[in-house]
C-alpha cells in the first residue's frame, strides 16, 4: 500500500471512529444504551484497526501517527456538527418574562402548539409568571426566536433533559 493511501485511511479511520463515539455518547446519555452499544462496537472495532497499523508503521512512518491525530482532531469536529444536526432528545426551557406579559405569552406560545406550563414565582421586584416549556431539541432554534422577538428582555434557561414522559411536545403527537 502506498504512503499516500494508508496516510488518507488512517486519517478517514480516526474520523470515522471519533464521529461514532460521539453518536454512541450521545444515544446513551439519551436512554438508547442498546443502540449507543451497537454503535459502540463499529467504534472500538475500527479504532483498534486504526490504532494498530500506526503502531506497526510507527517507526519506519512516523508521518502516519500525524495523519492519526489529525484524523481525531477532524473526527472531534466532525462529531460535533453531527451531534448538533441530529438534535436527539428535549429540552426544558424556562421563561422568566419581564413584567406581567407572561399569561399572554404563554397562550400565544400554546396558540404556536407549545406545551406551556404557567407557575407563579416571587422575585426581587416582586410576582413574576414561570413558564416551563418542554421542546423537541430540533425546535429549539424556533422556540428561542420567538421569544427573543415576543420577550426580548425576558430571563430564558435551557435546560438539557434526558427523558421526558407524557405531557405535550410540539410536532409529536400522543403514543409517539
Amino acid at each position: 500500500m502506498s504512503d499516500g493511501l494508508s496516510y488518507v485511511l488512517v486519517f478517514l479511520a480516526r474520523v470515522a471512529d471519533v464521529s461514532l463515539s460521539t453518536l454512541r455518547l450521545m444515544l446513551v446519555f439519551r436512554g438508547q444504551r442498546l443502540l449507543g452499544s451497537l454503535v459502540g462496537l463499529f467504534e472500538v472495532s475500527i479504532y483498534i484497526v486504526a490504532l494498530g497499523f500506526v503502531v506497526e508503521r510507527l517507526h519506519e512512518d512516523p508521518i502516519t501517527l500525524l495523519f492519526y491525530a489529525l484524523g481525531f482532531a477532524s473526527g472531534s469536529y466532525l462529531g460535533g456538527v453531527l451531534e448538533e444536526r441530529l438534535a436527539l432528545g428535549v429540552e426544558m426551557v424556562q421563561v422568566i418574562p419581564h413584567g406581567s406579559g407572561g399569561r399572554i405569552l404563554a397562550g400565544d406560545l400554546r396558540q404556536q402548539g407549545y406545551g406551556v406550563t404557567e407557575l407563579e414565582g416571587q422575585g426581587r421586584e416582586g410576582h413574576r409568571t414561570v413558564l416551563l416549556i418542554t421542546v423537541e431539541r430540533k425546535r429549539l432554534p424556533q422556540l428561542l426566536a420567538t421569544l427573543r422577538e415576543r420577550e426580548p428582555q425576558a430571563f430564558v434557561t435551557v435546560l438539557d433533559t434526558r427523558r421526558a414522559i407524557g405531557g405535550v411536545l410540539t410536532g409529536m403527537r400522543k403514543g409517539k
